[in-house]
């Protein structure tokens, strides 16, 4: 592809452990990134995963350098721009207290039906995100060891988000994390915040990297890859490491501010 002039991401698994703070030399190469190109990343997760995991994790860096950070929580339903005053948002989609209500109590009711409802758990299994319902069975808190274990071949996701699905079908319901299925406003997936993302920014989906690692035809990365954004799959954040100090030195020094 032409040198790009926005690389994403996808968070969890792909810049960090789920729902764990980025290593330093993410946060290093991130911030390297930006220096060039545009940097975004989006994820079915909060913004306060963002925020936790990687913008309060980097090292300090002038507000020119976090001005060319993205943020699109919620699949991009959500999406914030990083400031001399901090996070911004842009804009906000939310679902209706009607969808919301059908989406939490859909979900349980499955979740219960199909014995998938935990009661061993770190912290809330169902959220509220605004844009989105995510369903996390062990917990928004839950260790990444206990997640890795309960559900390794994806079969306990599938089965609840084809249950769900079949009872909200004015609504997306898809595998989101290890152990989470999201539900959002139907044709919402990372190909639709792409999409916005290339309306706000200006630039084409074709100058566009996605990096993540889930970009096989069950995965959630998968539908940016379908849409024809060039992909690069990585297996965890030491290849996403590995993948960057190559890539980083190849792009050249931003010497133009990209206009937004």
């Amino acid at each position: 592809m032409p040198t790009p002039r926005l690389v994403a991401f996808d968070l969890d698994d792909t810049l960090a452990p789920s729902k764990t703070a980025i290593q330093p030399a993410i946060g290093e190469l991130l911030l390297e990134l930006a220096d060039r190109v545009e940097v975004a990343i989006i994820s079915g997760g909060q913004l306060g995963q963002f925020r936790s995991q990687v913008i309060d994790r980097l090292p300090d860096a002038a507000a020119e350098r976090l001005s060319h950070f993205h943020l699109l929580p919620a699949c991009g339903t959500q999406y914030y721009r990083v400031g001399i005053e901090g996070v911004a948002e842009v804009y906000l989609h939310p679902l209706t207290d009607d969808q919301k209500s059908r989406a939490l109590a859909v979900v349980e009711a499955e979740a219960r039906r199909l014995g998938l409802w935990e009661t061993r758990t770190w912290g809330d299994i169902l959220e509220d995100r605004g844009s989105q319902i995510t369903f996390s069975a062990l917990g928004q808190q839950a260790p990444v060891a206990a997640k890795s274990a309960w559900d390794p071949t994806g079969e306990k996701k599938d089965a609840l988000r084809s249950a769900a699905a079949a009872l909200l079908p004015d609504l997306e319901v898809r595998s989101g994390g290890s152990t989470s299925v999201d539900i959002t406003d139907r044709g919402i997936d990372k190909a639709y915040g792409m999409t916005r993302l290339a309306e706000q920014t200006g630039i084409p989906l074709g100058d566009m990297l996605f990096v993540g690692d889930r970009l096989d035809e069950q995965g959630n990365d998968y539908p940016v890859l379908a849409m024809g954004v060039e992909c690069h799959a990585v297996n965890g954040w030491e290849d996403t490491v590995a993948y960057l100090e190559v890539l980083v030195p190849t792009l050249p020094m931003r010497t133009v501010a990209v206009a937004r």
